[in-house]
């Protein structure tokens, strides 16, 4: 064997080994995809004992018994109304290309009818949450919220609107209640009567998987 012809072999040699090298270490430096739970107390899990018991982490449980390989990252904030989820969004999202965060639930706005904030305002802070969200291109699934009662009929069709209008004009996923099924049921709330208890929670993963499973299929 000549020089040139074993040159040859040891320089395609050491390519296959190097190209092998570059696909073990992506493999090696790929992640899973991940949801962003964005939301307030009710994703936050406040009053729980036990945050296993939270939204994102049973949701995230849930996901796995699923076999979907999909991470969770709960990000919700308790009292937070739709403005100041919006100030802290880009510092709590972080890069998400680099994240591989491919998905979120946009959970806001109980805390905006509860301190009668005008709905124009809550749409406005959504609105820039959306398009904070898409500019990193991640897939959105909005949930709506219902004002208490004791608002009036007019605040309460124009706040419940916002979230419908917001879903359609951005063309996102809308999830029409996230408290469907729990709301105003005294055995799956706690004390308060807001807040959802581990079976409550139960209840709202199971009502709102079919439209996750859309999202991220």
């Amino acid at each position: 064997m000549n020089y040139h012809t074993r040159f040859k072999k040891i320089t395609v040699t050491s390519l296959v080994i190097f190209c092998l090298s570059i696909i073990n270490i992506g493999q090696a430096l790929a992640v899973s995809p991940k949801l962003f739970v964005f939301g307030d107390s009710l994703t936050a899990g406040y009053g729980l004992q036990n945050l296993d018991n939270s939204f994102p982490n049973k949701l995230a449980a849930k996901l796995k018994e699923l076999g979907k390989d999909v991470e969770v990252i709960g990000a919700g904030v308790s009292g937070d109304t739709s403005t100041a989820a919006n100030e802290r969004l880009l510092w709590t999202l972080g890069d998400a290309k680099a994240d591989n965060i491919q998905y979120a639930i946009i959970e806001l706005g109980a805390n905006d009818a509860f301190r009668a904030i005008s709905p124009s305002q809550t749409k406005l802070a959504l609105q820039e949450i959306i398009d904070k969200l898409s500019a990193q291109d991640i897939k959105i699934m909005l949930a709506g919220m219902y004002a208490p009662p004791n608002m009036g009929d007019e605040y309460e069709a124009e706040f419940a609107g916002v979230f419908k209008q917001l879903a359609e004009t951005n063309d996102v996923l809308f999830y029409p209640f996230f408290l469907d099924g729990v709301a105003g049921d005294l055995s799956l709330n706690q004390a308060d009567g807001i807040h959802p208890t581990p079976e409550g929670v139960d209840v709202i993963i199971v009502n709102i998987m079919p439209s996750l499973l859309e999202l991220i299929e």
